[in-house]
């Protein structure tokens, strides 16, 4: 019997016992069939084709194929081979010959595409609706929209139908729809997932999404279909962790103050927010949250359709905009008409405008290391749209417009539900490169939630313990000064892809001393013989052999790495300082770590 909710772990462990893939897929038709929603799919496969795709996959491996047999769906604006792309308009559907980069990564890791997801016309919207097909059914109340443009893909996934979904993200696209139907939303940092075989809404803001049930899920599939593309303009070469780390020390959480707090007069919204918090200061041991003035990211939102960004949206669908109106739908050739209203040189004054926005916004991310938000003010329903089609949806963005065009990744995750029986979440926002971060953070999250995954009733795993060790094919190092998280040179290990491990303290070997020099001040760790030093505190990070050694390039003399001697017993590389470099330097060491004692100078 497949899991209601049939997570990669949970089918992988299904076949290991030797379950096979056809039994999966066979489920799979029978659920589609049960949930009777003709607004899913807009292309669902044949079975009889899924069958011989499945039958195709070989042996059970899922070391080597890290998706084997796992059933997934695609939404409509990306291509796969020889399957119509239509972007939710027939007259303008076009079979490709060539998979998108991202997917063909997914197909080759042995996952199954059943089909192709329906979605807001050309991506552009937040609710679901805006579709000449059949509008996919929010998987909790019909009242309610499903949320887009990636709505299919999220009411897939919420019925069980599929493990995980990709979706596109320009504006909130794979976030907001995720929250409405309590999955969890990945939008990764831009350029990080190749975007060629996508039928772009603002290509320089656009990328592909993941929707899944659980954030482990939604990681592994990020993990396999990311990586560098020569052939998309706009891929970047992001290093990105093996897996996610635990939750460094001392992480710094962001919130929106009193003023930030929008929630369309919804107070069970407000309720659920607050208690979302509650949850983030329970699983950070009664840290304290950091209120956000989010002005600047509210006036960055603003750029998106408010301004000369919209005109992007026009140039993807120029000559349906130009020569063929009537085939789009009213709402869709509304917004994007509003293109004509900016000149070239109304562009530049936008590009301008957002870069003094960034600038603004850069205290922010000096203060904190995640900003944790609602995911949207309120829920609407589909009356409010048939009132209002604009105004709705607008409010919907409020959390999530602003991300793309300030370079950030995000993470939709479910909150405990509203009293109403409607889902609530939160989003998870961080710097550029950040994903492994905020996927750490959103798993011990979503677990402390208690909820279920989607409209299933299947609850979402307890985290596995924290990995304590590195990978294999990763290196552990050592670091005690500056390189700690929340310290200046932190960003030299994150940057590089190293995620942290675990904090703990040396053993009682070893002195800590304050150098010369600075800003930044640095420390030197020297051992000592046995028993006559101190007991230091220490993080350990994990690289691979490439960063470790692009990072010792610029480790400038008198430290170096060698070997420190923790006392939980292991061994890793550390920093370590030469006898003559603490000629002249403090000793520090009895404030037992380099983080307590920056503290005494800037009391």
């Amino acid at each position: 019997m497949l899991p209601a909710f049939p997570t990669i772990s949970a089918l992988h462990a299904a076949y290991a016992e030797g379950k096979q893939p056809a039994e999966v897929v066979s489920e799979v038709y029978r659920r589609i069939a049960a949930v009777d929603d003709p607004g899913i799919f807009i292309t669902l496969l044949p079975e009889s084709s899924v069958l011989a795709s499945a039958a195709d996959l070989g042996q059970f491996d899922p070391a080597a194929k890290p998706l084997w047999g796992i059933p997934f769906a695609v939404k409509d604006n990306i291509d796969v081979a020889s399957i119509p792309t239509t972007a939710g308009c027939p007259s303008y559907a076009y079979t490709p010959d060539e998979t998108a980069f991202a997917v063909r990564r997914l197909l080759d890791a042995g996952a199954i595409l059943i089909g192709k997801a329906n979605l807001d016309q050309f991506a552009t919207g937040l609710v679901g609706l805006r579709t000449p097909y059949p509008a996919p059914k929010n998987a909790f109340n019909n009242a309610y929209v499903p949320g887009g443009s990636s709505s299919g893909s999220a009411v897939a996934v919420a019925r069980g139908l599929v493990t995980f979904a990709l979706g596109t993200d320009t504006a909130g696209s794979g976030r907001v729809p995720a929250g409405l139907n309590n999955i969890v939303g990945l939008k990764p940092s831009l350029g990080s997932v190749s975007a060629r075989g996508v039928v772009p809404a603002c290509r320089t803001l656009d990328t592909i999404s993941v929707l899944a049930g659980t954030v482990s899920d939604a990681d592994t599939v990020y993990r396999v279909m990311q990586g560098y593309d020569a052939k998309d303009s706009f891929s970047r070469a992001v290093p990105v962790a093996s897996q996610p780390g635990a939750i460094p020390p001392g992480l710094r959480i962001g919130v929106p103050d009193a003023k930030s707090r929008i929630f369309g007069g919804d107070a069970q919204s407000e309720s659920a927010f607050a208690t979302a918090l509650a949850d983030i200061e329970r699983v950070l041991e009664g840290k304290a949250l950091c209120p956000i003035d989010m002005a600047p990211l509210f006036e960055a939102a603003k750029l998106l359709y408010n301004g000369p960004w919209v005109a992007e949206r026009y140039q993807a669908i120029r000559n349906v905009m130009e020569t063929r109106t009537d085939e789009l739908h009213p709402t869709t050739w509304q917004i994007i008409l509003g293109a004509i209203a900016f000149s070239a040189a109304d562009a530049f004054t936008g590009i301008y405008q957002l870069a003094d926005l960034r600038r603004a916004a850069e205290p922010i991310w000096s203060a904190i290391d995640v900003l944790a938000v609602p995911t949207y003010p309120r829920p609407r329903t589909v009356a409010d749209l048939d009132a209002d089609p604009i105004e709705p949806n607008t409010e919907l963005g409020t959390y999530t417009n602003f991300v793309n065009l300030l370079d950030l990744c995000a993470l939709a995750i479910p909150g405990r539900f509203r009293s109403d029986g409607l889902p609530s979440g939160i989003t998870l926002i961080a710097p550029h490169g950040r994903d492994g971060l905020i996927a750490a953070l959103g798993a011990r999250l979503h677990a402390a939630a208690g909820v279920s995954i989607g409209a299933t009733g299947t609850l979402v795993p307890k985290p596995k313990s924290h990995l304590a060790t590195a990978a294999p094919g990763e290196i552990e190092l050592v670091v005690v000064g500056a390189h700690l998280s929340g310290m200046p040179l932190n960003h030299e290990l994150t940057s590089r892809g190293a995620r942290f491990l675990r904090a703990g303290p040396t053993t009682p070997d070893y002195k800590l001393y304050a150098l010369a020099g600075g800003p930044p001040f640095r420390p030197g760790l020297m051992r000592m013989t046995a028993g006559t030093g101190h007991a230091i505190a220490t993080e350990v990070w994990a690289l691979s052999p490439e960063a470790l050694g692009n990072f010792i390039t610029g480790v400038p003399a008198p430290l170096g790495i060698g070997t420190t001697i923790l006392a939980d017993g292991t061994s890793p590389k550390g920093f370590i300082v030469e006898a003559e470099g603490v000629i002249g330097a403090k000793d520090v060491s009895e404030f037992g770590g380099w983080r307590a004692y920056i503290a005494t100078l800037q009391k």
